[in-house]
């Protein structure tokens, strides 16, 4: 199994005659993402890569059916507005690429997708990738690329840096641990499915074996997982990677959503909460693939 992207998943590009969505398109299409057209205002009955374009989403859901994930590729003060047509027109799953989407949007559209029972990834993410099935948005750059770094195995991977997704996925497969899914959450104060959220669809997904999560100083992202460990409502092996050790408070470390305020969302905190339940806490990002590799001896996976 995979979380959030597999083949059978029918994917739309809202932006998709963009410069963005355009490259994005042909990276999604080529991995083997099964894409069934884009939407862009005033350029319906375009073509982009052979796909059709339409002008609204419901348009395209009438035409070609229903479509279960959107891949927004507008400018920030356009998202909201896609995200809501998305929604309103029953699309269960977003994933807003965008960075700089003004908060008070974010929220509008949590609002929304609360209420629709629909979730979304993001925003200011590189997406999703479940190796040899599917890609949300432009993880690995370039659908060869995509292909040869990554493949197939028992290991979920989590971050809130788009690099830092795609660099653990790497070096893991570097070590011969392939992955499930890779899923950057997004780098911003508020996503749609944080680092809890989808450490959840990892415990339910029976291929993900262990878990591998990179965070960051800022939010409380990470303390969340940690009391889902200690609540035992995540049971499979995590290993965790806390960044930002040089940052002091006031700091902005990589991203919005990664800053220390008034004491909160320290480096040292995440990492005592989560050695304090069990998660295996490594100092150094380079030795992720060993400590990695030797969980997945211990419960007998490899």
């Amino acid at each position: 199994m995979a979380i959030l992207i597999d083949e059978t998943k029918r994917v739309i590009v809202q932006g998709i005659t963009g410069r963005e969505g355009r490259a994005r398109t042909k990276l999604m299409k080529g991995y083997g993402t099964n894409i069934v057209g884009g939407v862009t205002p005033g350029r319906g009955g375009q073509e982009v890569e052979g796909l059709p374009v339409f002008d609204t989403v419901e348009e395209a859901w009438e035409n070609l059916g229903p479509i279960d994930v959107s891949v927004v590729f507008v400018p920030a003060p356009l998202v909201r507005g896609a995200a809501m047509e998305a929604i309103e027109a029953g699309v269960k799953l977003l994933v807003i690429v965008p960075d700089r989407v003004p908060i008070y949007d974010v929220l509008e559209i949590v609002k929304a997708a609360d209420s629709a029972g629909a979730k979304f990834v993001g925003p200011n993410t590189l997406g999703v990738l479940s190796p040899g099935k599917g890609v949300l948005g432009m993880i690995g750059g370039r659908a060869a690329s995509a292909q040869a770094w990554f493949f197939p195995g028992p290991v979920g991977i989590c971050s809130r840096s788009g690099g830092i997704t795609s660099s653990m996925t790497y070096y893991l497969a570097q070590a011969g641990i392939g992955a499930t899914t890779l899923v950057a959450v997004g780098g911003d104060a508020i996503v749609g499915l944080p680092l809890p959220e989808v450490v959840r669809l990892f415990e339910g997904d029976p291929e993900t074996k262990a878990i591998v999560m990179f965070g960051e100083i800022g939010t409380s992202q990470e303390e969340q997982v940690a009391d889902l460990i200690e609540q035992g409502q995540v049971t499979k092996p995590l290993i965790a990677y806390i960044g930002g050790k040089g940052a002091k408070g006031g700091t902005r470390f990589s991203h919005a959503g990664a800053i220390i305020e008034g004491g909160r969302g320290t480096r040292e905190g995440k990492v005592a909460r989560l050695s304090e339940v069990g998660a295996h806490v490594v100092e150094n990002f380079g030795d992720i693939p060993a400590v990695t590799k030797k969980v997945l001896q211990e419960i007998g996976v490899l």
